[in-house]
């Protein structure tokens, strides 16, 4: 299951592919592919790219005109689909937001 606590990040085995407002996701060893339109191109682009799927999700908020929850629920749909397909070779990996952190010294 998906927090917003967890942070998201693009697997190795994914090839991104950004075709003017949408992309496209492939997963190098199951040759599944996944298109993106407008609206989940921008959900991809903040979540691996914030500190936590909740930053992420505050910066929709702020760019989108949408009711918070229907944002939360679309944005968990898209997620769990990323995160599931392939099973142990998704193309979206989410970590608890402190793993693969450098600890301040």
């Amino acid at each position: 299951m998906v927090s917003f606590t967890d942070r998201a990040a693009t697997p190795a085995h994914v090839l991104v592919r950004f075709l003017d407002r949408e992309s496209v996701l492939l997963n190098l060893e199951t040759e599944q592919y996944f298109g993106l339109d407008e609206t989940g191109t921008r959900m991809w682009q903040l979540v691996t790219a914030s500190p936590n799927i909740d930053a992420a999700y505050q910066e929709l908020l702020a760019e989108f005109d949408v009711e918070p929850e229907l944002l939360r629920s679309n944005l968990m749909e898209l997620l769990g689909r990323l995160v599931d397909s392939g099973l142990d070779s998704g193309l979206l990996q989410v970590l608890p937001a402190d793993v693969g952190t450098a600890p301040a010294v």
